[in-house]
C-alpha cells in the first residue's frame, strides 16, 4: 500500500501537473490532464499566440484617450470600464456636401405631427380609447347593431328598383349617379395626375426604392416611390417616379437634386408627365 501511494503521488507531483512552453514562433503551448465524466484520464492541448496589433487614429482621438479620469473614475486605467462604462450602438452620420449634418426637418409636417398629437383614438362600438378591432365587447351585441347601422343606411339610400329586382346594376348606370364609366376613369386619373410627381433618371442598377426614398424625403412628405425594375434580373432600369403630397416640396427637390451626381452618376429630375 505504501509502494502505491508513493506512485499515485510521483504521478500526481509530475505528469498530471500542467506543462507550458514556448517555440520559436511564439506559440505556446500547454499541456494538462484531466478525468472526464466516464472517470478516463484525457490530454487537453492548448496553443496560444500573441500580436501586436497597430491601428492608425486621428490625432485627436489618441489624445482624448490619454486624458486623465475625473469623478468617480479618477485614478482608473485607461479606457472603458466594463463595470460602470456600457458602450451603446456607433450612430452613424450623413453628411451633405458642404460638410453639415443632413436634417430632415419640415415646419409642415411638424405642425401636422402636433394636430395629430391632440387627437384621441375612439372605438366605434363602446366609445372607448381603444381601436374597435381591440374592443372586448366586438363579439357582443354591439358590434352587430354597428355593422347593421351602414347597412341599414345602404339600403335607405339605394333606389327602390334595387331592393325589389335582383338583377346587378353598375354604380355608373344606378339612379344619381353623373357621368358614364368611362367618365369615371377619367375623374379618377385627372384626380391622379393632380399629385405633384417626379421622373428620376440616370439611376445606378444597384439603387433601390430605399435609396430613392432616402434621397428625397428630406424635402418634404413621400405618398409613394415607383422604382422601374427588370422582371429577370430584378435590377434598377435606371429610372424612378417619386410622388409628393405637395407641389412645394416637389419643387424643391427639383432645383435641388437635377444635375447632382448620385453613385457616381448625374441625376436627371423632371416633372413627370
Amino acid at each position: 500500500m505504501a509502494v502505491s501511494a508513493t506512485n499515485w503521488a510521483d504521478e500526481v507531483d509530475g505528469e498530471d501537473q500542467p506543462q507550458t512552453f514556448t517555440d520559436a514562433n511564439g506559440i505556446t503551448t500547454t499541456i494538462e490532464y484531466r478525468t472526464n465524466e466516464d472517470g478516463k484520464k484525457v490530454k487537453v492541448t492548448r496553443r496560444t499566440q500573441k500580436k501586436l496589433i497597430h491601428d492608425v487614429v486621428n490625432k485627436a482621438v489618441a489624445a482624448r484617450k490619454k486624458w486623465p479620469k475625473f469623478g468617480k473614475e479618477k485614478g482608473n486605467r485607461p479606457g472603458p470600464d466594463p463595470a460602470t462604462t456600457n458602450v451603446g450602438d456607433n450612430i452613424k452620420l450623413k453628411l451633405s456636401s458642404t460638410g453639415d449634418v443632413v436634417q430632415d426637418v419640415d415646419e409642415k409636417h411638424e405642425a401636422m405631427k402636433a394636430q395629430l398629437q391632440n387627437k384621441k383614438i375612439l372605438c366605434r362600438i363602446c366609445k372607448g380609447d381603444h381601436f374597435t378591432t381591440k374592443c372586448p365587447y366586438k363579439d357582443s351585441l354591439g358590434m352587430e347593431d354597428a355593422a347593421a347601422a351602414p347597412a341599414a343606411a345602404a339600403e335607405e339610400a339605394a333606389p327602390e328598383e334595387q331592393q325589389s329586382g335582383s338583377k346587378y346594376i353598375a354604380p355608373h348606370m344606378r339612379a344619381g349617379a353623373s357621368g358614364t364609366k368611362g367618365g369615371d376613369r377619367d375623374s379618377i386619373r385627372e384626380k391622379r395626375d393632380e399629385q405633384p410627381t417626379l421622373r428620376v433618371t440616370n439611376l445606378s442598377e444597384d439603387v433601390t426604392e430605399a435609396d430613392v426614398s432616402e434621397l428625397f424625403k428630406r424635402f418634404g412628405h413621400i405618398s409613394r416611390v415607383f422604382l422601374a425594375r427588370d422582371r429577370e434580373t430584378n435590377a434598377c432600369k435606371g429610372f424612378a417616379f417619386v410622388s409628393f403630397t405637395m407641389r412645394e416640396d416637389a419643387q424643391r427637390a427639383l432645383e435641388a437634386i437635377d444635375g447632382r451626381g448620385y453613385d457616381n452618376l448625374i441625376l436627371r429630375v423632371e416633372w413627370a408627365r
